[in-house]
């Protein structure tokens, strides 16, 4: 059974939301895909929902664009933790998704991500789970600790070769 269950309304969202999974990934921690429109089938969007926690799922991360109803819908359904990730539209640049998610009314919260941050997404999923298993945690500080490691190193190479060998390098 998967952990995490990664959610979209349209399989144009993949592109994007296949981040998450390979975060996920890269921590060992099981996850599903599953495309389901808040609009076009309300009735199953909300049957996923109610079934999440018998399912084994512990955080849900749902990505969704222009009216972005998407992840609402989900945290109607479920007391589990909810993360929306806005999808860059075409008509509003994703503005309108990252209003939609993050403007939900009291009592029915969706923690939002930045437009199109479905890895952050990810990361604070694997944040929740870390407050009861130890072992994510550790894994969560290690990897802000490579994180750190490699701007450290970003910083010696530049201070090394200068700023125009460093941007030559970097192409």
């Amino acid at each position: 059974m998967p952990d995490i269950g990664i959610i979209m309304g349209s399989d144009s969202d993949l592109d994007i939301m296949k981040d998450a999974g390979e975060i996920l990934g890269e921590f060992g921690i099981s996850y599903e895909y599953t495309i389901c429109s808040a609009h076009r089938l309300p009735a199953e969007t909300a049957e996923y929902a109610k079934n999440a926690a018998d399912n084994g799922i512990k955080v849900i991360i749902a990505g969704a664009g222009g009216a972005a109803h998407l992840p609402g819908v989900i945290a109607a359904y479920t007391v589990l933790p909810v993360v929306g990730v806005p999808i860059k539209s075409s008509t509003l640049s994703g503005i309108d998704s990252l209003y939609s998610i993050v403007q939900m009314p009291r009592g029915i919260p969706v923690a939002t991500v930045a437009i199109n941050g479905s890895a952050n997404a990810a990361l604070l999923a694997l944040q929740v789970m870390a407050l009861s298993d130890e072992v994510i945690k550790l894994a969560l500080l290690d990897y802000r600790q490579k994180m750190a490691e490699g701007v450290l190193e970003k910083d010696k190479r530049l201070k090394e070769i200068g700023v125009q060998a460093y941007l030559k390098d970097k192409k």
